[in-house]
């Protein structure tokens, strides 16, 4: 972990590190995404793989016994390896209110900058999502980076039928 990166970490809260996602983890992040009941949950195998595949470009906040008590799951896209998409954040009831979700996004951020030449964050976002609104409105501010939204998958696109459109969120330039 970078100097950046462990001063992240300080702060109240009552988890011990942010750290890297391992396949041992994935079953506590599935229940944490279960529990979040906001999220769309993925299969309990997708986030064993996410925490093979995509460990570099995903984080996880750790309770003092070592569990995962919050993550933030991102991969590169492969048309524009510039940019990091954040594919979920989630924080556990027990953690949440403490800033963790936003720590982590500078943690994430903090670890894909100066690795992989990340210049641009996008995630999508449901309209009545305002909890994610606010996490993300507040990091471009943090930032100083210039925060774009647009839809990007209207919500008659998904085969449910109820699904909100998905509004991508592109913020950028970012810095550490």
């Amino acid at each position: 972990m970078t100097a950046a990166q462990e001063d992240l970490v300080r702060g109240p809260s009552e988890f011990m590190e942010i750290d890297t996602p391992r396949v041992e983890d994935g079953a506590a992040i599935w229940r944490i995404a279960r529990d979040s009941e906001v999220l769309d949950l993925n299969s309990s195998y997708s986030y064993l793989l996410w925490c093979r595949d995509f460990a570099a470009t995903s984080v996880v906040a750790r309770g003092a016994d070592g569990e995962p008590v919050a993550f933030v799951t991102g991969y590169v896209r492969p048309d524009r390896p510039e940019a990091l998409v954040v594919w979920q954040v989630a924080v556990d009831r027990a953690h949440q209110g403490k800033g963790l979700a936003g720590r982590l996004l500078d943690a994430l951020t903090a670890k894909v900058v100066e690795t992989r030449g990340i210049r641009e964050i996008e995630t999508t976002i449901t309209p009545d999502n305002t909890a994610s609104d606010r996490l993300f409105t507040a990091y471009a501010k943090r930032h100083g980076a210039s925060l774009e939204r647009e839809v990007l998958f209207d919500g008659g696109l998904f085969p449910e039928g109820t699904h909100q459109p998905e509004v991508l969120y592109r913020i950028g330039p970012v810095a550490i």
